[in-house]
């Protein structure tokens, strides 16, 4: 059966909360891989709740439905804070990305007390900012951001990662809404070791199957190679979200 849509793989699947420092309540899930530990982890942000992001926007619902069985990933996904999903809504309010920073660490502190391995952040779009303005300040191996927008995250928030082991990439559709590849490739000159990837035909929102494929492939490219090349059909039970 080829592997598309909303098809989940199998993987052992938890509805989560995270607690935040502000006394916040977040809902969320945990995907893992079915029969064996997970090589690694996958925190992802979704993108702007203001304008539809939540935990299932589709990449970040496809990451966690493939990759724990396609690639041994964690996979975990939330809703910030005040943003609402069919797994339930997170408590608060949307704050613009200021005190969404408990958010971000109260995912992490999920990450760290669970002992998954080798976490990344993995944002999109809104999360990208979320991931450039404080995933420094967290143990993460790097970030992959997707469609970064750079609305938030400031020129020196940016440059910070200048001085920083932890890896960043960088996928930009050649034809984003808000930053494509030659403006991308001057806001990040300022880190020098961020790998920049310019996606021929791709857009903001990664619509179509040939764009999620691009993008998980480049997610696990980076996390995990060696589960590369990611299968395209896939032989055992499956489910379909409903």
């Amino acid at each position: 059966m080829e592997i598309r849509g909303p098809m989940l793989l199998p993987a052992r699947r938890e509805e989560i909360e995270l607690e935040t420092l502000d006394g916040l309540s977040l809902v969320g899930e945990l995907a893992l891989p079915e029969d064996r530990e997970p090589v690694a982890t996958l925190v992802t942000l979704h993108p702007l709740p203001t304008a539809g992001g939540f935990m299932d926007s589709h990449i970040i619902r496809k990451a966690a439905g493939r990759l724990p069985a396609l690639a041994d990933l964690a996979v975990l996904r939330f809703n910030t804070r005040g943003t609402t999903s069919p797994r339930g809504t997170s408590d608060g309010s949307f704050d613009g990305g200021r005190s969404e920073a408990f958010d971000v660490a109260a995912a992490m502190d999920f990450v760290h007390g669970r002992g998954l391995p080798r976490p990344w952040l993995v944002g999109w779009s809104f999360g990208t900012e979320l991931a450039l303005k404080y995933g420094r300040d967290h143990a993460i191996e790097g970030a992959v951001l997707l469609s970064p927008p750079l609305h938030r995250a400031t020129a020196e928030e940016v440059a910070a990662w200048a001085g920083d082991d932890r890896r960043l990439i960088v996928l930009v559709p050649e034809f984003d809404d808000y930053l494509r590849p030659d403006a991308a490739a001057e806001r990040f000159a300022s880190v020098p070791g961020a790998v920049l990837i310019p996606v021929e035909g791709g857009k903001h929102l990664w619509v179509g199957e040939n764009q999620t494929r691009r993008v998980l492939t480049e997610i696990v490219a980076a996390v995990n190679p060696d589960a590369l090349p990611l299968p395209l059909e896939w032989n055992g039970p499956v489910a379909t979200e409903g």
